[in-house]
Protein backbone atom coordinates (compact mmCIF):
# COMPACT_ATOMS: atom_id res chain seq x y z
CA UNK A 1 0.00 0.00 0.00
CA UNK A 2 1.21 3.66 -0.30
CA UNK A 3 0.04 6.66 1.68
CA UNK A 4 -0.17 10.62 -0.33
CA UNK A 5 -0.14 13.06 2.63
CA UNK A 6 0.28 16.94 1.87
CA UNK A 7 3.53 16.49 -0.52
CA UNK A 8 4.51 13.58 0.58
CA UNK A 9 4.75 9.75 -0.72
CA UNK A 10 5.50 6.81 1.55
CA UNK A 11 6.06 3.32 0.87
CA UNK A 12 4.76 0.50 3.26
CA UNK A 13 4.91 -3.17 2.24
CA UNK A 14 3.73 -6.66 4.10
CA UNK A 15 7.71 -7.34 2.93
CA UNK A 16 9.43 -5.19 4.94
CA UNK A 17 6.35 -4.92 7.94
CA UNK A 18 7.02 -2.08 10.48
CA UNK A 19 9.30 -0.07 8.02
CA UNK A 20 8.74 2.42 5.49
CA UNK A 21 10.44 4.84 3.24
CA UNK A 22 8.91 8.48 2.42
CA UNK A 23 10.06 11.34 -0.48
CA UNK A 24 8.75 14.93 -1.05
CA UNK A 25 6.99 15.09 -4.59
CA UNK A 26 7.22 18.25 -6.41
CA UNK A 27 4.56 17.00 -8.58
CA UNK A 28 2.42 14.17 -9.59
CA UNK A 29 3.26 13.67 -13.25
CA UNK A 30 1.02 10.23 -13.98
CA UNK A 31 -1.23 8.12 -12.19
CA UNK A 32 -3.31 5.14 -13.31
CA UNK A 33 -4.93 1.64 -13.35
CA UNK A 34 -3.49 -0.74 -15.83
CA UNK A 35 -4.92 -4.37 -16.44
CA UNK A 36 -2.26 -5.79 -14.14
CA UNK A 37 -0.96 -2.92 -11.65
CA UNK A 38 -1.80 0.69 -10.06
CA UNK A 39 0.96 3.27 -11.91
CA UNK A 40 2.36 5.80 -10.52
CA UNK A 41 5.07 8.56 -11.41
CA UNK A 42 6.50 11.56 -9.26
CA UNK A 43 8.92 14.49 -9.69
CA UNK A 44 10.53 14.63 -6.67
CA UNK A 45 12.23 16.66 -4.50
CA UNK A 46 15.25 14.68 -4.02
CA UNK A 47 15.21 12.08 -5.66
CA UNK A 48 14.48 13.24 -9.90
CA UNK A 49 11.94 11.38 -11.12
CA UNK A 50 10.17 8.43 -9.32
CA UNK A 51 8.27 4.86 -10.92
CA UNK A 52 5.89 3.22 -8.33
CA UNK A 53 3.72 -0.05 -9.11
CA UNK A 54 1.40 -1.35 -6.70
CA UNK A 55 2.74 1.26 -4.14
CA UNK A 56 6.06 0.30 -4.02
CA UNK A 57 9.00 1.98 -5.50
CA UNK A 58 10.65 0.95 -8.58
CA UNK A 59 13.37 3.54 -9.58
CA UNK A 60 14.31 6.41 -9.02
CA UNK A 61 16.52 8.28 -10.94
CA UNK A 62 19.39 9.45 -8.67
CA UNK A 63 20.04 5.60 -8.01
CA UNK A 64 18.61 3.44 -10.78
CA UNK A 65 21.87 3.19 -12.76
CA UNK A 66 23.15 1.08 -9.56
CA UNK A 67 20.49 -1.85 -10.03
CA UNK A 68 20.46 -1.50 -14.01
CA UNK A 69 24.00 -1.87 -14.77
CA UNK A 70 24.78 -4.89 -11.90
CA UNK A 71 21.54 -7.03 -13.24
CA UNK A 72 22.54 -6.40 -16.80
CA UNK A 73 26.89 -6.70 -16.19
CA UNK A 74 27.17 -9.55 -13.76
CA UNK A 75 25.82 -11.71 -16.43
CA UNK A 76 27.13 -10.35 -19.78
CA UNK A 77 30.23 -10.23 -18.10
CA UNK A 78 30.40 -14.15 -16.66
CA UNK A 79 29.26 -15.61 -20.20
CA UNK A 80 32.34 -15.85 -22.87
CA UNK A 81 30.20 -14.63 -25.90
CA UNK A 82 26.37 -13.22 -25.06
CA UNK A 83 25.09 -12.89 -28.11
CA UNK A 84 21.91 -13.12 -27.51
CA UNK A 85 20.09 -11.60 -24.56
CA UNK A 86 16.30 -11.96 -23.34
CA UNK A 87 14.97 -9.58 -21.37
CA UNK A 88 11.87 -11.03 -19.29
CA UNK A 89 10.05 -7.55 -17.46
CA UNK A 90 12.17 -4.81 -17.45
CA UNK A 91 9.44 -2.44 -18.78
CA UNK A 92 10.93 0.96 -17.72
CA UNK A 93 13.48 0.01 -20.22
CA UNK A 94 16.42 0.54 -18.02
CA UNK A 95 18.59 -3.10 -18.02
CA UNK A 96 17.76 -2.96 -22.26
CA UNK A 97 19.52 0.22 -21.83
CA UNK A 98 22.58 -1.59 -20.49
CA UNK A 99 22.61 -4.59 -22.48
CA UNK A 100 22.47 -2.66 -25.40
CA UNK A 101 25.96 -1.03 -24.60
CA UNK A 102 27.44 -4.52 -24.26
CA UNK A 103 30.09 -5.12 -26.72
CA UNK A 104 29.48 -8.69 -27.47
CA UNK A 105 25.46 -8.17 -26.92
CA UNK A 106 23.78 -9.08 -31.22
CA UNK A 107 20.66 -9.35 -30.13
CA UNK A 108 18.24 -8.65 -27.37
CA UNK A 109 14.82 -9.53 -27.30
CA UNK A 110 12.54 -8.29 -24.40
CA UNK A 111 9.31 -9.26 -22.75
CA UNK A 112 7.08 -7.11 -20.69
CA UNK A 113 3.49 -7.91 -19.76
CA UNK A 114 1.77 -4.55 -19.20
CA UNK A 115 2.43 -2.47 -22.45
CA UNK A 116 1.45 0.64 -20.06
CA UNK A 117 4.53 0.70 -18.12
CA UNK A 118 6.58 0.69 -21.48
CA UNK A 119 3.91 3.65 -22.45
CA UNK A 120 4.35 5.58 -19.11
CA UNK A 121 7.81 4.76 -19.53
CA UNK A 122 8.77 5.86 -22.57
CA UNK A 123 6.63 9.69 -21.73
CA UNK A 124 7.78 10.08 -17.91
CA UNK A 125 11.19 8.13 -17.64
CA UNK A 126 13.36 8.90 -21.07
CA UNK A 127 16.49 8.38 -19.64
CA UNK A 128 15.99 4.44 -18.89
CA UNK A 129 13.42 4.61 -21.71
CA UNK A 130 16.08 5.41 -24.03
CA UNK A 131 16.98 1.51 -24.10
CA UNK A 132 13.67 0.68 -26.33
CA UNK A 133 15.37 2.60 -28.71
CA UNK A 134 18.39 0.44 -29.32
CA UNK A 135 18.44 -1.73 -32.82
CA UNK A 136 19.81 -4.06 -30.92
CA UNK A 137 15.91 -4.51 -29.66
CA UNK A 138 13.06 -6.81 -30.74
CA UNK A 139 10.06 -6.20 -27.93
CA UNK A 140 7.44 -8.25 -27.28
CA UNK A 141 4.26 -6.98 -24.63
CA UNK A 142 3.02 -10.40 -23.45
CA UNK A 143 4.25 -13.29 -20.96
CA UNK A 144 7.24 -13.99 -20.48
CA UNK A 145 6.63 -17.92 -19.33
CA UNK A 146 4.48 -18.57 -22.75
CA UNK A 147 7.29 -16.49 -24.81
CA UNK A 148 9.87 -19.09 -23.17
CA UNK A 149 7.75 -22.32 -23.86
CA UNK A 150 8.37 -21.35 -27.67
CA UNK A 151 11.91 -20.64 -27.90
CA UNK A 152 13.52 -23.40 -26.43
CA UNK A 153 17.83 -23.26 -26.28
CA UNK A 154 18.02 -19.59 -27.86
CA UNK A 155 19.17 -17.41 -26.08
CA UNK A 156 22.74 -16.94 -24.25
CA UNK A 157 21.53 -14.60 -21.08
CA UNK A 158 18.48 -14.44 -19.51
CA UNK A 159 17.51 -11.80 -17.40
CA UNK A 160 14.74 -11.42 -15.29
CA UNK A 161 13.71 -7.22 -14.09
CA UNK A 162 11.24 -8.23 -12.26
CA UNK A 163 9.20 -6.10 -9.26
CA UNK A 164 8.96 -7.74 -5.82
CA UNK A 165 7.18 -11.04 -5.36
CA UNK A 166 3.47 -9.87 -5.56
CA UNK A 167 0.74 -9.17 -7.81
CA UNK A 168 2.08 -10.13 -11.55
CA UNK A 169 5.80 -11.39 -10.40
CA UNK A 170 5.03 -13.97 -8.05
CA UNK A 171 5.42 -16.75 -10.91
CA UNK A 172 9.37 -15.35 -11.45
CA UNK A 173 10.13 -16.29 -8.36
CA UNK A 174 9.19 -20.00 -8.46
CA UNK A 175 11.39 -22.86 -9.21
CA UNK A 176 9.43 -24.03 -12.51
CA UNK A 177 10.19 -20.73 -13.70
CA UNK A 178 14.16 -21.28 -13.33
CA UNK A 179 13.37 -24.40 -15.02
CA UNK A 180 11.67 -22.83 -18.01
CA UNK A 181 14.84 -20.74 -18.25
CA UNK A 182 17.15 -23.23 -18.64
CA UNK A 183 14.93 -24.55 -21.07
CA UNK A 184 15.37 -21.37 -23.33
CA UNK A 185 18.81 -21.12 -22.79
CA UNK A 186 21.73 -22.21 -25.22
CA UNK A 187 24.90 -24.35 -23.85
CA UNK A 188 26.51 -22.95 -21.12
CA UNK A 189 23.72 -19.94 -20.73
CA UNK A 190 23.41 -17.95 -17.84
CA UNK A 191 20.45 -16.24 -16.22
CA UNK A 192 20.08 -13.63 -13.83
CA UNK A 193 16.73 -12.49 -11.46
CA UNK A 194 16.17 -10.40 -8.99
CA UNK A 195 16.04 -11.62 -5.58
CA UNK A 196 14.88 -9.48 -3.20
CA UNK A 197 17.44 -8.51 -0.02
CA UNK A 198 19.01 -10.21 2.74
CA UNK A 199 18.40 -7.83 5.28
CA UNK A 200 14.29 -7.64 4.31
CA UNK A 201 13.55 -11.42 3.30
CA UNK A 202 16.25 -13.74 3.70
CA UNK A 203 13.58 -16.56 3.21
CA UNK A 204 13.12 -15.21 -0.51
CA UNK A 205 16.56 -15.27 -1.16
CA UNK A 206 16.95 -18.48 0.61
CA UNK A 207 14.05 -19.90 -1.45
CA UNK A 208 14.96 -18.20 -4.83
CA UNK A 209 18.56 -19.14 -4.43
CA UNK A 210 17.36 -22.81 -3.83
CA UNK A 211 14.73 -22.79 -6.87
CA UNK A 212 18.21 -21.83 -9.04
CA UNK A 213 20.40 -23.90 -7.38
CA UNK A 214 18.00 -27.10 -7.90
CA UNK A 215 18.19 -26.28 -12.02
CA UNK A 216 21.92 -24.95 -12.76
CA UNK A 217 24.66 -26.44 -12.05
CA UNK A 218 26.65 -23.37 -10.73
CA UNK A 219 24.14 -20.60 -8.92
CA UNK A 220 25.06 -17.82 -6.46
CA UNK A 221 23.79 -14.69 -4.50
CA UNK A 222 25.10 -10.96 -5.75
CA UNK A 223 24.12 -7.92 -3.84
CA UNK A 224 24.50 -3.98 -4.69
CA UNK A 225 23.76 -0.87 -3.24
CA UNK A 226 20.23 1.06 -3.66
CA UNK A 227 19.51 3.76 -1.52
CA UNK A 228 16.21 3.99 -2.33
CA UNK A 229 15.27 0.27 -1.50
CA UNK A 230 14.13 -0.22 1.84
CA UNK A 231 17.25 -1.60 2.92
CA UNK A 232 19.51 -0.10 1.09
CA UNK A 233 20.74 -2.67 -1.10
CA UNK A 234 19.07 -5.65 -3.03
CA UNK A 235 20.21 -9.02 -4.67
CA UNK A 236 20.46 -11.15 -7.73
CA UNK A 237 20.79 -14.96 -8.26
CA UNK A 238 22.60 -16.33 -11.17
CA UNK A 239 23.11 -19.60 -11.92
CA UNK A 240 24.88 -20.81 -14.97
CA UNK A 241 24.96 -24.48 -17.25
CA UNK A 242 28.82 -23.95 -17.60
CA UNK A 243 29.55 -25.33 -14.53
CA UNK A 244 33.47 -24.15 -14.54
CA UNK A 245 32.05 -20.44 -14.87
CA UNK A 246 33.48 -18.65 -11.66
CA UNK A 247 31.11 -16.04 -11.32
CA UNK A 248 33.80 -13.49 -9.06
CA UNK A 249 36.19 -14.21 -11.70
CA UNK A 250 34.37 -11.97 -14.94
CA UNK A 251 35.43 -13.86 -18.06
CA UNK A 252 34.51 -9.84 -19.85
CA UNK A 253 36.88 -7.09 -18.36
CA UNK A 254 36.83 -3.38 -19.57
CA UNK A 255 39.31 -0.94 -19.23
CA UNK A 256 38.66 2.54 -17.71
CA UNK A 257 38.39 4.46 -21.13
CA UNK A 258 35.77 1.59 -22.18
CA UNK A 259 33.73 2.02 -18.85
CA UNK A 260 33.70 5.66 -19.53
CA UNK A 261 32.68 5.14 -23.61
CA UNK A 262 29.83 2.72 -22.41
CA UNK A 263 28.77 5.55 -20.08
CA UNK A 264 28.93 2.97 -16.95
CA UNK A 265 28.43 4.67 -13.70
CA UNK A 266 28.54 2.33 -11.22
CA UNK A 267 29.86 -1.25 -12.89
CA UNK A 268 32.99 -1.99 -12.55
CA UNK A 269 35.65 -5.36 -13.02
CA UNK A 270 36.32 -4.80 -9.24
CA UNK A 271 32.99 -3.91 -8.09
CA UNK A 272 31.74 -7.16 -9.81
CA UNK A 273 34.20 -9.43 -7.91
CA UNK A 274 32.93 -7.69 -4.61
CA UNK A 275 29.45 -8.44 -5.65
CA UNK A 276 29.74 -11.88 -4.45
CA UNK A 277 31.52 -11.27 -1.23
CA UNK A 278 28.61 -11.51 1.34
CA UNK A 279 28.63 -10.43 4.77
CA UNK A 280 29.49 -13.55 7.74
CA UNK A 281 26.11 -14.27 8.90
CA UNK A 282 24.14 -14.61 4.91
CA UNK A 283 27.40 -16.61 3.26
CA UNK A 284 26.73 -19.17 6.27
CA UNK A 285 22.89 -19.06 5.32
CA UNK A 286 23.05 -19.52 1.92
CA UNK A 287 25.63 -22.39 2.02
Amino acid sequence: MDTLKKDWFTESCEMWPGGTFSFQIKEVLHREKSQYQDIQVFETLSFGRVLVLDGIIQCTQKDEFSYQEMISFLPLCCHKNPEKVLIVGGGDGGVAREVAKHPKVKEIVQVEIDAKVIEVSKKYLPFMAVGFNSEKLTLHVGDGFEFMKNHSQEFDVIITDSSDPVGPAVSLFQENYFALMKSALRPNGIVCSQAGTFWNDIELVTSTLGHCRNQFPVAAYAYTSVPTYPSGTIGFVIGSLDKDVKFDQPTITFTPEEEKAMNLRFYNSNLHKAAFVLPTFIKYQLS
